[in-house]
């Protein structure tokens, strides 16, 4: 992956704000189970009251309180309240106060002095946390005393309004006061999560007395957290969208420059290139391996990012949630890291061949659709279908050993999520029990350990799209790494305009890459302007392969070759195909029309060349039969038109470019004999002052040449014109008299 990763430089902006976008998203994630916290633990169980220590408590119960404080709490306290001031505030204010508070005047009201400052409150909170759970100390133990049995922790049990505070204050002075130092100093050990949960129901008890209501605030609580949350889930959703837009761009777009490159390198490659990949595998990796490469990117990218902070942030969460359940998170952790491990042992190794099995399935496919008619022709259907069986069966059952392993993964990892959360609600209902946890936290530590146990799932599904990314990388990369032998040269030389044509041959070998022979050996010769040099041969005597090394489709091995006295090495490779026109042995046409694939040669030509070039290449007599002439579809591969029509538009094509060389490999095979001597005449005319290149295997097609250049295992054995090589070529000779009657002959 490290081999593409200058493929992600363009889009670092898109990178870094998915990175911002995934820590909001994480960030709500983490808070929500905790909103959902407060509603059960201060919206419903304490009413909606989120203070400890009450804004406002009447006169008797705050005497009250003070009893079960230490002097110094007590001192802290008489500075921090002080007696309700109705003369001092105004009539609206006094009006609200008393919708409030309706009791407060009657009751001689104390409020809690600045409550918008958090020290002030805070401290307060911390000394009625206390005070409250020494008062409930102190009632078990009396209760104890007495034989009346009150759990512990218990205390919605008890009931605390004034009348309870008046028949226990009543008491107070006739029990010994040790019993009220003791619970003080049991409640100062107390954590304050504990004293807070107690002090709570006081509070309540407190503003009821003061006549408060505390269904209308409990509402209020629940609706306020509930609309944030709800506002929350809205911004949720945006950073999902956001996160999702800039994966996508960034997937779409590193997969369109991988393509581009990826297209932009193979249009270069020489055969040897081709033979080394197979055409098959360069069509998957320029399809199916990027795409492996942007589903890794678009979604994979923002997983890998988002599931460590996740499980990180709900690590600190939990544990801020319950401590003492650390170890619930460690075995949960533990158990599925080790399920993951034993998953991914089996299946990884099957997932780095699968590409492989790729290329081996669109190798078979793509053979058997352009060799149907082959196939056919030798009825070998039914041992083609086996060989596509056995290739899709080989692809089909490595996928289904993969999914199958990653299927048992899935149910696996909710049955160990119902567990942990089973075990969660057994041990946290113990500490329910204890006062030391609440239902709330206990309901949010669950959430928070799904979304830990999450994180591992989406890590496990990364290491799943990892491995397959990677190999896609590689083999991807191995394209790109692969640098064509035929090159421009790095300081160009230039031809002089007007090309004039001349391509001269100096002591020119050539042998294929691993090959031990050379294909050509010590070729020497030069075609002039005007004139018509054609090659003739035995098959595999090298013919194609010399004319293939004008267009440098292929260099020398040694010798030189020449255009206009400039080494086509140091000409650039535009420069030098600008002044070929070349037609291959094999008539290839591309979709589109007939025009299009004429203007190949030059984009801009108007169709009065386009005309000229069919009327030399002898294709205007068929052009005109067709509906739309030369605006009629072609297939892919022009199967839609014959043999013979494919070669007269694939000349047609090379004469719109008017250039100064021609190359015709072994053109006129598919032309019967009249149509070859017509276009042969046709073509005298048009490209007089070109040079002309002919590879022929008929004796017919060549023997006006003015130059016939004889090969025989790559070596020249003789060069002159038809009636010389007759006489002084032995080779040429057989094979003429192989073709020609005696008549012709003379």
């Amino acid at each position: 992956m490290m081999k593409l990763k200058h493929y992600l430089k363009p889009y670092v902006g898109y990178i870094a704000l998915m990175l911002l976008l995934l820590f909001c998203q994480a960030a709500v994630d983490l808070n929500l189970p905790n909103m959902m916290s407060n509603i059960v633990n201060i919206g419903i169980q304490r009413s909606g009251i989120t203070e400890t220590a009450p804004d406002v408590i009447s006169r008797d119960s705050l005497s009250f309180m003070t009893r079960f404080m230490s002097k110094a709490d007590s001192e802290q306290i008489a500075q921090l309240y002080a007696p309700v001031d109705f003369s001092a505030m105004t009539e609206n204010e006094r009006s609200r106060f008393a919708h409030t508070w309706p009791n407060a005047q009657s009751l001689a009201a104390f409020q809690l002095l600045d409550t918008q400052s958090p020290d002030s409150q805070a401290q307060a909170d911390a000394i009625f946390g206390r005070a409250c759970y020494a008062l409930m100390h102190f009632v078990q133990t009396l209760s104890a005393s007495t034989d009346r049995s009150v759990p512990a922790g218990d205390t919605e049990s008890v009931s605390f309004d004034s009348a309870q505070f008046a028949k226990l204050a009543a008491m107070l002075d006739t029990l010994p006061p040790e019993m009220i130092s003791d619970a003080i100093d049991v409640a100062a050990d107390i954590p304050s999560a504990m004293t807070e949960q107690t002090a709570s129901v006081f509070t309540k008890g407190f503003y009821l007395e003061l006549g408060t209501d505390i269904s209308a605030r409990q509402t209020r609580y629940i609706f306020s957290v509930g609309g944030k949350m709800l506002l929350l889930t809205l911004a949720l959703v945006c950073c999902a969208l956001g996160t999702g837009f800039c994966g996508s761009r960034l997937g779409t777009g590193v997969a369109r420059d991988l393509r581009r490159d990826v297209f932009t390198r193979v249009t270069s490659f020489t055969s040897n290139e081709y033979d080394r990949f197979g055409t098959a595998s360069l069509i998957t990796r320029t399809s199916n391996d990027v795409m492996q490469i942007r589903g890794l990117l678009s979604m994979g990218l923002r997983v890998m990012f988002y599931a460590p902070i996740i499980g990180i942030g709900g690590i600190f969460m939990a544990m801020n949630k319950s401590a003492g359940m650390a170890w619930v998170i460690a075995l949960a952790a533990a158990v599925i890291f080790g399920v993951i491990l034993v998953l991914f042992s089996v299946a990884i190794p099957r997932f780095k061949i699968m590409q492989k099995l790729v290329d081996k399935l669109n190798l078979v496919s793509r053979e058997n659709l352009s060799g149907m008619l082959v196939i056919r022709a030798f009825a070998t259907q039914k041992f083609e279908e086996n060989r596509f069986a056995k290739a899709n069966k080989e692809l089909a059952d490595n996928n289904l050993f993969v999914y199958r392993a990653m299927a048992v993964m899935m149910p696996t990892m909710m049955f160990i999520m119902n567990l942990i959360s089973l075990l969660i609600v057994w041990v946290g209902g113990h500490q329910i029990a204890e006062a030391s946890m609440q239902v709330g936290d206990m309901m949010a530590f669950i959430q928070y350990t799904m979304q830990i146990i999450m994180s591992f799932l989406m890590i496990s599904m990364i290491f799943v799209m990892i491995p397959r990314a990677a190999v896609s990388a590689n083999r991807i990369a191995e394209v790109l790494q692969t640098e064509s032998p035929i090159q421009d040269p790095k300081a160009p030389e230039h031809l002089a305009q007007p090309v004039q044509g001349v391509i001269r041959f100096n002591d020119v070998s050539f042998r294929y890459d691993g090959a031990s022979e050379n294909v050509l050996e010590h070729v020497s010769f030069t075609a002039r302007p005007g004139q018509t040099t054609a090659f003739i041969g035995s098959t595999g005597s090298g013919k194609s392969t010399l004319v293939n090394l004008i267009p440098r489709f292929y260099d020398v091995t040694e010798g030189s070759i020449t255009l206009d006295g400039v080494d086509i090495r140091n000409l650039p490779q535009q420069e030098l195909r600008d002044a070929i026109g070349y037609v291959p042995q094999k008539g290839v046409l591309f979709s589109g029309d007939i025009a299009s694939n004429l203007r190949m040669g030059c984009v801009d030509a108007q169709e009065s060349v386009l005309n000229s070039a069919c009327d030399t290449a002898q294709a205007t007599e068929f052009i005109s039969t067709l509906p739309q002439g030369l605006h009629t579809p072609i297939s892919q591969g022009g199967t839609n038109v014959s043999g013979g029509q494919r070669q007269r538009l694939s000349i047609a094509r090379a004469l719109v470019k008017d250039a100064p060389v021609y190359i015709f490999d072994d053109t006129f095979s598919a032309l019967d004999f009249k149509t070859d001597a017509s276009l042969r005449a046709a073509l005298k005319q048009r490209t007089g002052s070109a040079t002309m290149l002919i590879v022929a295997q008929r004796v017919s097609t060549i023997m006006h040449a003015e130059q016939i250049i004889v090969l025989d295992e790559g070596r020249v054995v003789g060069i002159g014109t038809h009636q010389q090589l007759l006489e002084h070529c032995s080779t040429y000779r057989e094979i003429a008299q192989s073709q020609l009657s005696k008549e012709e002959l003379a």
